[in-house]
């Protein structure tokens, strides 16, 4: 009996041949001014066998941006650079779209010439960040936006949607999730605004819905997805109501008809719908209001995958590390084949080494692969 993940899917207007994606994956190797370059588009490449690439997270303006070396999509260079990939990736075969990325108060003064971050509301994330002359330091507390700032911000997501049509992209995928700026719209814990996208989970929702309408203006509704991450903490987030909030956001992407809504979950239970209290209760809300194709995301293994499909909780799986290490994962996992190890020290930042090494499954067997590359892994394999 063939395995569920490697049917055909129509989602919007993306035709995938099966239903094995990339998770979008930051790797900090943009070059000079934020531009992809060779080496990026190698590495996508390479990967072009996923039923879709969803790429890095990209910032839209360079006040969006809080990591070093990672790409934009707001300036020419930075167009000409990822034509590079999607040229690449399409040579093979491949389809692949571009996240749509804002950090927020997630950034520090240091990437923007003194000026503070912005946020939704003057209130800083817990903890240090990496500074664009990479030292750590506490996170500052942001700039609220004022409401006609926001405006502003929705205009720089339309932007980079146009860009990322004239960089060649199949489409794009709004990052909403991972307490970045739609996020800290979106959660009580980070937004405590009195204007109208303030205090309602209505008010809450609505900078995510201005963006959702700005970036279909530019791609139409069926070549557009949504990533959201209800429930998770990471950057500080939190919420009073998160049954409500994310029922609404995902009404949101119901109402505007978009080809998929991408949702990071817990690791276990899976899928996340069979789960308990409130994990159960915020999943099952999300899948009962979004009727179309949902990407689950949360490190699951080929059993949680064909699982989540076959109950019709998801009907497509974004995996992430196991595509950073294994180029040709749709194979592996079709085939029963063993995985290559990935490597943490070499997640973020560097070059080729543990970004474009990774042997395929074909160079092991063949004797291709760099004798040091596959010591490294048999190492990382041993170790656990």
């Amino acid at each position: 009996m063939s395995s569920p993940l490697f049917r055909s899917l129509q989602a919007g207007d993306l035709s995938l041949p099966h239903r094995v994606l990339m998770a979008p994956l930051t790797r900090n190797r943009a070059g000079e001014g934020n531009v992809p370059g060779e080496m990026n588009a190698e590495y996508y490449r390479q990967r072009a066998s996923a039923g879709v690439i969803i790429t890095e997270a990209t910032q839209v303006t360079p006040r969006g941006q809080g990591y070093p070396r990672t790409p934009g999509i707001h300036s020419d260079e930075q167009v000409e650079g990822w034509k590079l990939v999607t040229d690449a990736v399409h040579k093979e075969d491949g389809r692949i779209v571009l996240q749509l990325w804002h950090v927020g108060r997630i950034s520090h003064s240091s990437f923007h010439g003194g000026e503070k971050p912005v946020a939704p509301s003057a209130i800083a994330a817990e903890g240090e960040t990496l500074t664009a002359n990479m030292e750590m330091k506490p996170f500052e507390t942001p700039h609220a936006l004022e409401t006609d700032e926001v405006e502003q911000v929705v205009e720089q997501y339309r932007r980079g949607a146009a860009r990322a049509r004239e960089a060649g992209f199949d489409g794009v995928e709004i990052h909403g999730a991972n307490g970045y700026l739609i996020d800290q719209f979106l959660r009580s814990g980070s937004n405590q605004r009195t204007d109208r996208y303030g205090g309602s989970v209505e008010n809450r929702v609505r900078f995510l819905k201005e963006v959702i309408e700005a970036v279909v203006g530019e791609w139409g509704e069926g070549r557009v997805g949504l990533r959201l991450s209800p429930l998770a903490s990471f950057n500080s987030m939190s919420d009073d109501t998160p049954v409500e909030t994310f029922t609404a956001a995902a009404q949101a992407a119901q109402d505007a008809g978009l080809a998929y809504l991408h949702l990071v979950e817990p690791s276990e239970p899976k899928p996340p719908i069979n789960g308990e209290d409130e994990v159960k209760a915020v999943f099952t809300a999300i899948r009962e209001t979004y009727e179309g194709v949902l990407v689950g995301n949360g490190n699951y293994d080929v059993e949680g995958a064909e699982e989540a499909i076959e109950s019709g909780y998801a009907q497509a799986i974004a995996f992430g590390r196991a595509f950073l290490a294994n180029p040709d994962l749709p194979r592996r996992l079709r085939e029963g084949l063993s995985l290559n190890e990935p490597d943490p020290d070499t997640f973020y930042n560097g070059g080729e080494k543990g970004y474009t090494d990774y042997p395929t499954w074909n160079e092991i067997q063949n004797g291709q692969a760099d004798q040091d590359t596959l010591d490294r892994l048999a190492d990382l394999e041993a170790r656990g």
